[in-house]
């Protein structure tokens, strides 16, 4: 684009074709934005100018479908947000506008970002049916950020952002083989996307680099974050630890032992450690989410059309046919209705203990073994997607990074067969700019990714 050698209406239209041709095998884009090719005339123009806005100027950029949007429709995956559009765009889209982004359309996601049921299926909703993952179409693409990460793994767009609550962006980045960046929380503005709790939600960037990664959650965080990595990084005297996990399987620990192997030949020191308190962490995490989806839930609904609060959400959900056909459960809507108001006192204790014991976790495992981050794996190989069965997604390694508040980052490791796993890098709070600099100095020694073969099924490991 720099040297007029590329323009965004051709990128765009290229995804575009692509998008119709890729995604009947995938289901990730649930609507192309039919301004799409306007937004990307508009772009060249600015650059025939020299008046181009930013690095993502004519960029396409696809918003997972619970990021509220003026002119499309925001339905969180559910046929009770189906009717109008919401009333605003959500800053970090007001953001992405302002950087001239050309928002190409909205992706699938697993239904309220996987805050419904006890045995969810993850990227299935009501409203887009099952994302499938690229490498495996069988396969499950993790929740709840599945299009997105599925729609960059089959190249449908340059970059997506995602949300999560714990593991929502980067397991789906993991599984599907791209990057994913958890923010920490407060970097991106939270308002206008359908929340589960304002102690844990942030929206991040997803992408097939960490350069892209980076350079989109500038956009997002309104540029409160330093700029992109500039490709020189090196491992030389960086002391990681990794955390190991071998009960995701020993496809995933024979590929963290390579990890490790190719981190150290690069000049990290690379030590194991085990994080404390995660069995607390375990107990404590959904109770106090339980509270405040009730209380954040009815705040959101409040500003749309359709039910009001989180009792009549339920009961739409009991009641309307496409919300059953691939599972009926509402237990998590019914826990959160009969749970402690958020803010009385035995909220507070739950969530004040939760907070404490994660920012210990990983505080007090950085320090110990003096780490400028710590690894893990960001998931096991992607499970086969079963309705009757639900997810198999037991993944501890989001959860301290996520109720802490924060930053983490998963990037492509490897595979274990034709399914991707991901490294996920954690860091302290506000260390983001940091945590993409060492991962773009990873990215460069695992050069792990490959395009999918959009096989229909393989071995189970």
């Amino acid at each position: 684009m720099a040297d007029g050698t590329l323009t965004s209406s051709a990128l765009t239209r290229a995804y575009l074709r692509r998008i119709a041709a890729v995604d009947p095998k995938v289901n990730a884009v649930l609507r192309t934005d039919p301004t799409a090719l306007r937004q990307a005339a508009a772009s060249d123009a600015r650059h025939r100018r020299g008046t181009a806005r930013g690095p993502l100027d004519g960029i396409p950029v696809l918003l997972k479908d619970n990021i509220d949007t003026r002119d499309l429709p925001t339905t969180a995956g559910s046929a009770a947000l189906t009717g109008k559009p919401p009333r605003a765009d959500a800053p970090l889209v007001t953001r992405l506008r302002a950087a001239g982004a050309v928002i190409l359309g909205k992706t699938n996601l697993s239904e309220w970002a996987n805050f419904r049921a006890d045995k969810p299926t993850s990227g299935w909703s009501a409203v887009g049916g099952q994302t499938h993952n690229p490498y495996v179409l069988d396969r499950n693409p993790c929740g709840s950020s599945s299009g997105s990460a599925a729609a960059l793994a089959a190249s449908l767009a340059q970059v997506a952002s995602g949300t999560e609550t714990d593991g929502s962006i980067v397991c789906p980045a993991g599984m599907n083989g791209v990057v994913g960046h958890k923010p920490s929380l407060g970097l991106v503005d939270q308002a206008g996307v359908v929340p589960i709790s304002a102690e844990q939600d942030t929206a991040g960037p997803l992408a097939r680099n960490v350069t892209d990664a980076a350079l989109t959650l500038a956009v997002l965080a309104g540029s409160r974050v330093p700029q992109a990595p500039s490709g020189r990084e090196d491992l030389r005297g960086k002391r990681i630890g990794l955390w190991r996990l071998p009960e995701l399987g020993p496809g995933v620990d024979a590929l963290m032992t390579r990890t490790a192997r190719t981190l150290r030949a690069a000049g990290a020191e690379v030590v194991e450690v085990t994080p404390p308190y995660q069995r607390r962490l375990a107990e404590l995490e959904y109770p106090a989410l339980l509270s405040e989806f009730h209380r954040d839930i009815d705040a959101y609904l409040a500003t749309r059309d359709g039910p009001r609060d989180l009792a009549a959400l339920n009961e739409f959900t009991r009641t309307h046919p496409a919300e059953r056909t691939c599972f009926a459960g509402r237990e998590l809507f019914e826990r959160a209705l009969a749970a402690p108001a958020a803010g009385s006192p035995e909220h507070r204790a739950v969530r004040a203990e939760l907070k404490d014991l994660a920012r210990r976790s990983v505080d007090e495992t950085l320090a110990a073994h003096r780490l400028d981050a710590l690894a893990a794996p960001a998931n096991p190989p992607a499970w086969t997607t079963d309705c009757a069965r639900g997810d198999n997604d037991v993944i501890p390694s989001s959860t301290p990074a996520a109720v802490a508040g924060y930053p983490s980052l998963a990037l492509p490791a490897g595979f274990v067969g034709e399914l991707p796993v991901g490294l996920l890098l954690t860091a302290g709070d506000r260390q983001d700019a940091r945590l993409l600099s060492l991962g773009a100095a990873v990215e460069h020694r695992l050069p792990a990714r490959r395009a999918p073969r959009y096989l229909p099924t393989t071995p189970v490991p």
